[in-house]
């Protein structure tokens, strides 16, 4: 069986590709203990300057937690478990050493947006779409999505992708901020490469400590506390199993607030 998360080093440029694009490379608990072993790999490497972070296939990046994982965790194993993995393992990919780009090939949704956070600067292909969409299945993210997102792009605009699920195209998300550049499919590698000779040019250590001093900025303690706590209450109801049910069958769900 070939790996969930793939790691390649060139030179000094690390890049890590979810690797699962049958499934649009939503995230198991497997890939999210791989991505531990690796940020583990990054950090003692000095030898590496660049992290690069994308999807395998053209269609995602990623569309966050594979859902029939998310289902089989109560609350009690959401709240001591999943959640907070997640939060672990993109804490830890944010705060490496080195610069991280999220290289984004395709949608990027739920988890997958939140992977996005968790990297210094975003290049995407413009046919990517953007957004927070759990509320829509009964959930909330819960991989510290609203707190690096507010940083990103501001309160009321986090405020109308959390609270509505709606999607958005990279255009829109590239004008708010969220996005530092998009691409046609055509020219995202060489997009990737022009960023690369750029912040190659400038002096590493500047830059690593410049990356550290604005990082001591965006502590989200609290923020994923209360993430794990609306995550783990939001598993057990009858809206997020209806919501889960309703989209593997297609189909728009009914909740009941329960």
């Amino acid at each position: 069986m070939s790996s969930q998360v793939i790691l390649t080093i060139s030179e000094n440029i690390a890049t890590i590709t979810l690797n699962r694009p049958e499934k649009r490379n939503s995230i198991t608990p497997e890939m999210m203990a791989e991505l531990d072993l690796i940020c583990s790999t990054l950090e003692t490497n000095s030898d590496i300057r660049f992290v690069v972070v994308t999807g395998a296939g053209e269609k995602a990046f990623s569309t966050g937690a594979d859902l029939k994982s998310f289902a089989s965790h109560d609350r009690d194993s959401a709240r001591k478990n999943w959640i907070p993995s997640g939060h672990r393992v993109y804490r830890r990919l944010a705060q490496l050493p080195q610069i991280t780009i999220a290289l984004i090939n395709g949608d990027a949704l739920g988890g997958g947006l939140e992977l996005v956070l968790a990297c210094d600067l975003k290049i995407a292909v413009d046919t990517a779409r953007i957004g927070l969409p759990e509320v829509g299945i009964g959930t909330l993210p819960g991989w510290g999505g609203t707190g690096r997102l507010v940083d990103a792009i501001g309160v009321s605009r986090t405020k109308y992708l959390v609270l509505s699920g709606q999607i958005i195209e990279a255009e829109i998300a590239h004008k708010w901020g969220l996005l530092h550049q998009i691409c046609s499919a055509a020219d995202l590698d060489s997009g990737l490469s022009t960023l690369l000779s750029q912040l190659g040019k400038v002096a590493p250590v500047a830059q690593q400590i410049g990356k550290q001093l604005m990082s001591a900025f965006e502590s989200k303690t609290n923020a994923e506390v209360l993430e794990a706590i609306g995550g783990a209450l939001t598993v057990t109801t009858e809206d997020l199993a209806e919501g889960i049910k309703s989209f593997s069958e297609k189909r728009p769900p009914k909740f009941q607030g329960k």
